[in-house]
């Protein structure tokens, strides 16, 4: 493991760690093969241990025999190690680090919608949902809560956008997900009803027994302002809303999230 110890911002390497926007990260190697960044110890041996490929580390010189030590030696010999003094460090990232330790890691190819739904009986669809902490509080509560998969739509945020994967704790390692390009209603093809969480006049509320004993169930959550659009709310099989009290209108997403997974899960 070559540990570099570095003494400017300019170093060859760490323009990962600093200067690259999240657009350049992905596009950093070829098509599908980008990078993303992950940020303290727990967080990265989550990834590591489910699997993916670290490309080179960034630490503060007293986690390499600290907090890092299992993370440096789980990364194998010829993963760099970039080190130098807290202040730097700060000065690279523009914060101080989390825990200390950064790690670039290779992104994969994403997997087929038949694949991820192959198995599952409960996924999420998250449609349109655009603020990286919402997403990451989505995949720790998927994780958390027994759903099989998430899909998410191309107008959603990035789940290895580095503040997302922060949020998650690592739960984006965990629970497969893909992106879904196809309508929402697509997924009656593999044997999922679709459920749409909207506030809507003929809503059916979450504790619905007939939700619950669906096999197979999609969980369609909308953007954080203007919710689920019509054509999807239209297309749904239910549409299903939490009942709310003292005039409240509705709960931010994640936590709608929260509450519709657990009352949601598979029996």
């Amino acid at each position: 493991m070559p540990i570099i110890e570095i003494d400017s911002l300019t170093h060859p390497g760490v323009e990962v760690f600093a200067s690259l926007t999240e657009t350049q990260l992905r596009n950093r190697m070829e098509s599908d093969n980008g990078l993303f960044i992950a940020e303290s110890p727990k967080v990265i041996r989550v990834a590591i241990n489910a699997g993916w490929e670290p490309v080179s580390l960034l630490c503060e010189r007293k986690h390499i025999e600290g907090d890092a030590a299992d993370i440096i030696a789980l990364c194998g010999d010829d993963i760099p190690v970039y080190t130098g003094e807290r202040e730097l460090l700060a000065a690279l990232t523009g914060y101080t680090l989390t825990r200390g330790v950064l790690c670039a890691m290779r992104r994969r190819a994403p997997e087929s919608v038949a694949d991820i739904c192959k198995d599952a009986r409960r996924v999420v669809v998250v449609d349109g949902v655009v603020d990286t902490t919402n997403i990451g509080a989505i995949f720790r509560s998927a994780a958390a809560l027994g759903i099989d998969a998430v899909l998410l739509t191309r107008t959603s945020c990035d789940p290895l956008n580095r503040r997302a994967v922060r949020v998650s704790m690592g739960s984006v390692f965990l629970v497969p997900w893909t992106w879904l390009d196809g309508p929402v209603s697509s997924l009656n093809d593999y044997g999922f009803r679709t459920a749409a969480m909207a506030l809507k006049e003929n809503s059916v509320f979450i504790d619905d027994e007939r939700l619950m004993d669906e096999e197979r169930l999609a969980i369609v959550m909308g953007t954080e302002g203007d919710g689920l659009s019509d054509d999807v709310i239209q297309s749904a099989d239910y549409v299903v809303r939490i009942p709310m009290a003292h005039g409240v209108d509705s709960l931010n997403v994640a936590a709608a999230a929260a509450v519709a997974f657990w009352q949601l899960r598979a029996r």
